[in-house]
């Protein structure tokens, strides 16, 4: 399984770092999603990463303030958001899978997600 961990209340322009960490595989194994659903909006795709390789993708929406990297562990992925916007509010989630690496949700496992709010 994986779990979020590090979301909260932050300020626009702020930065955050929130964290995938994976029970019982680690990293290298496994391809990890990140997603963010707003509320009345559909899910969207923020980040992903190979953990055999380590390529990543950053969403349009996200990029150029946002980057995406495994613990030197292997047990845990950092997303770090920074120049954080109002529209960042969101249950951001974490999602992995052992054979999928790409932009659609088809990830296998997912955590509860955990809350960012942006606002002053």
């Amino acid at each position: 399984r994986v779990a979020e961990s590090g979301g909260g209340l932050a300020q626009p322009g702020g930065s955050l770092k929130l964290r995938c960490t994976t029970f019982g595989f680690t990293v290298g194994d496994y391809s990890i999603g990140w997603f963010r659903q707003a509320p009345g909006k559909e899910r969207e795709t923020v980040s992903c990463i190979n953990g055999n390789d380590g390529i990543t993708y950053i969403a349009d929406s996200v990029k150029g303030r946002a980057s995406v990297a495994t613990t030197s562990a292997g047990t845990a992925v950092v997303l770090e958001l920074s120049n954080l916007e109002p529209e960042d509010t969101a249950v951001y989630y974490c999602a992995a899978d052992a054979h999928y690496f790409g932009l659609s949700d088809e990830y296998d496992y997912w955590g509860q997600g955990t809350q960012v709010t942006v606002s002053s």
